[in-house]
């Protein structure tokens, strides 16, 4: 029977009753009372919807008031409410999750890498990181309720919708912006050449001691700038990436005279990688990148440890670089080495893949192309880890590979007063090289055969001929000491052939051993120290003979 019939259980047996239903009454009064109170007129202007919410759920509680049956006065109190609207919570959360749907309508989904755009998957061997910080999920905080506050209801009782994966929580789904998904980095290296002994100078008609690879080395020169590089590189999609980077210490010749200008801007490479599976492991880039010809060459000159290329390798594609199409394919199993060798702080030689081929201009950076003829060249390597030879070599890799190319180039020549580009020569080689990763000891060595174009003094002409040479080198790397981490090398190095890139393709006749040490007292800073015997042709078809002497060298280089 309702509660206050007559001669119902709420009556009979209870005497007073009445005095209780006056105080139920009351205190229900005094609840509304209350409840009108809170809404202030600035509370009236707020939405409808918070206003149709509060009523809604004090509707709700009158209504479970009225229509629960009689029970003792003490049973009516703040603490029975409390309890009812704990279960009533209860019972909202359990239909949300039992439809898998939010009481909003929002549709629970899973958050990952293909259906939201919080990312992209990283460059192969190249790991990516956003230009800027990204905001940080807020935490869940607990949601207040109070029985005399109406307008912690609703959040208490209704849980809010779930967040979806984004860059931001608070805009769902907003895509990168462009300085999201490029970043910024360089290196400077700044250069200083003494001369200990040796021919600095010569008459006219013999060789100076010269480097084809720093013309820093003069008998009048103190501190160079030799590399002052920018790199901007991002995933501009989830399968392009790109990487643009010039130089900005090129010296430039014929500005006032024979005196040469510095500090020159050019462009090193502009290309973009076309990924052709979601793993990343094949690609195919466009534009201005590096020639796969030469472990040596492949390798930065930030990570490299001595102070310059091999004239053996570097005189293959002098400059590294030229404006073509590559195709690169990574195995997972070769990726999973070099990111365990990159992450010990080995130097690598960038990815380039384990397998490569690409066609090319052919005239090197920077040079108009000078004839209908494509570059073609072959690249591969592989690393072998060496753990199952013994305890001895636990943690050593071994990587060994080979490359080649075909080519027909045309070098500048000298017609009586006159330089202009001469006919084309056949230009062809064959490499192979070999890695002992420094863990602590290493050795390196690349070494190629081939013919490329020559001056040739008795004919007073450019020819094809035959050229060979390389380099090996020891190395002992240490990761911990009071001055940070260091390594000590050691390399030799020859070559005999032609330098195609210079008037007339000179002979170059190289031998040379290189001493130094690499210290690195803070990541980004890197000094190295080195001595150098050498024995040089100058680069120059009108000087005959060799050059030999001593330098004392050192770079200091920034990275940043």
């Amino acid at each position: 029977m309702p509660c206050g019939s007559e001669g119902g259980d709420g009556s009979s047996g209870h005497p007073g009753f009445a005095l209780r239903l006056t105080i139920r009454n009351r205190r229900l009064g005094a609840f509304q009372h209350n409840t009108a109170s809170v809404i202030t007129p600035a509370r009236n202007a707020a939405k409808g919807v918070r206003v149709m919410r509060r009523r809604l759920l004090t509707a709700l509680l009158l209504s479970s008031a009225l229509v629960l049956p009689c029970a003792p006065a003490q049973a009516q109190t703040v603490a029975e409410l409390q309890r009812q609207i704990n279960e009533l919570k209860a019972m909202i959360k359990a239909q949300a999750e039992a439809q898998g749907r939010g009481p909003r309508g929002a549709t629970l989904r899973q958050a990952t890498a293909r259906n939201t755009d919080a990312g992209t998957f990283p460059a192969a061997g190249r790991p990516k990181e956003s230009a800027i910080g990204q905001p940080a999920a807020p935490a869940q905080v607990p949601h207040r309720f109070a029985i005399d506050e109406p307008e912690t209801w609703y959040d208490a009782l209704v849980p809010p919708a779930p967040q979806l994966l984004a860059d931001d929580p608070s805009r769902a789904g907003r895509p990168k912006t462009w300085f999201e998904r490029l970043s910024l980095r360089g290196y400077t290296q700044l250069r200083g050449n003494e001369f200990l002994s040796g021919d600095d100078t010569a008459p006219a008609g013999l060789s100076r001691l010269r480097s084809v690879h720093d013309s820093g080395i003069t008998d009048r020169n103190n501190f160079t700038f030799r590399r002052v590089r920018l790199v901007l590189q991002g995933d501009i999609h989830e399968r392009v990436f790109i990487y643009i980077q010039p130089d900005f210490a090129v010296n430039v010749s014929n500005q006032a005279g024979s005196e040469s200008r510095q500090h020159y801007t050019q462009l090193r490479d502009a290309y973009a990688d076309v990924f052709l599976d979601d793993e990343r492991r094949t690609r195919l880039r466009f534009g201005q990148q590096k020639v796969p010809y030469g472990w040596e060459n492949l390798q930065s000159s930030q990570n490299r440890l001595t102070l310059d290329r091999s004239d053996a390798i570097n005189s293959a594609v002098p400059g590294e670089r030229d404006i073509g199409i590559s195709f690169y394919y990574t195995p997972w199993h070769v990726q999973r080495i070099w990111d365990r060798l990159a992450k010990g702080g080995q130097k690598l030689f960038g990815n380039y893949g384990a397998f490569g081929v690409g066609i090319y201009n052919g005239q090197t950076i920077n040079r108009v192309e000078a004839n209908n003829d494509l570059m073609t060249v072959v690249m591969a390597t592989w690393p072998f880890e060496l753990d199952g030879l013994g305890e001895a070599f636990r943690g050593q890799v071994l990587e060994v590979g080979g490359s080649a190319y075909r080519n027909r180039f045309r070098p500048e020549a000298t017609f009586g007063s006159t330089t202009t580009l001469g006919n084309a020569y056949d230009d062809e080689r064959v490499g192979l090289h070999a890695i002992l990763y420094p863990q602590p000891f290493g050795l390196q060595a690349d070494w190629n055969w081939g013919r490329g174009p020559e001056w040739d003094p008795i004919a007073r002409a450019v020819q094809t001929k035959p050229l060979q040479g390389g380099y090996v080198q020891a190395m002992y790397k240490v990761d911990h000491s009071p001055v940070g981490p260091f390594m000590p090398y050691i390399r030799w190095q020859t070559y005999d052939g032609g330098w195609k890139v210079a008037t007339n393709a000179p002979r170059l006749e190289t031998d040379e051993l290189e001493l130094g040490i690499e210290f690195q007292p803070i990541k980004s800073v890197e000094l190295t120290l080195a001595y150098a015997n050498m024995k040089r042709r100058e680069a120059n078809s009108g000087r005959l003979g060799r050059a030999e002497g001593e330098l004392f060298r050192g770079q200091l280089q920034i990275n940043y």
